[in-house]
């Protein structure tokens, strides 16, 4: 009885942040420091989660035999928990129509997730932790800014300014650093 009144709570719990999360992200993000503080702070703690998940699927590589049998159980197990989490929340697919009109690019994104995730496989044991995370970030930066300056897959347009150039040059001069030292 314990267990289902928790779980109960849990799911009401986690349908109000569904129905009013982004109004209460509106509202956190109008004024309050801390709060922006500990949204980078919890998204410095996934980036963390990065090499640590390079580091398990390079390990679980060397066991099965093969990067793309530990990228393809790596897959299989977050779509297992995707879906559970998908059930357990109530989260229904919009209606077929709705999906049919969705452009063919836009489902390409677990392709780029399985191609990033076979690289960290094969990479992480050849190059280390740190450098290799840090070409990953060089990269993603880049393409960031690109994808920034011309506005691509919905992003805003954000112009190259000055400041986010020497910010650039400089992450590639650390990660230099990084794989010299």
């Amino acid at each position: 009885p314990l267990f289902l009144l928790q779980l109960y709570l849990k799911l009401k719990i986690s349908v109000w942040v569904e129905d009013n999360l982004p109004h209460f992200i509106k509202i956190l993000f109008k004024g309050d420091r801390a709060m922006k503080w500990l949204l980078v702070l919890v998204a410095a703690i996934a980036g963390g989660l990065l090499p640590t998940q390079a580091g398990i699927n390079a390990q679980l590589a060397k066991n099965l035999g093969h990067p793309l049998l530990a990228a393809s159980v790596s897959f299989g197990i977050g779509a297992i928990a995707l879906i559970l989490y998908t059930i357990v929340f109530h989260i229904s697919l919009p209606p077929l129509g709705q999906i049919k009109q969705i452009p063919w690019y836009l489902w390409v994104g677990g392709i780029l997730g399985t191609i990033y995730l076979t690289t960290t496989i094969v990479l992480a044991p050849l190059l280390g932790a740190a450098t290799m995370i840090g070409l990953i970030v060089a990269g993603q930066m880049l393409a960031s800014i690109a994808l920034d300056s011309f506005g691509l897959v919905g992003f805003p347009v954000h112009p190259l300014s000055f400041w986010r150039a020497i910010g650039a040059i400089l992450l590639i001069v650390g990660v230099a650093l990084i794989q010299r030292f």
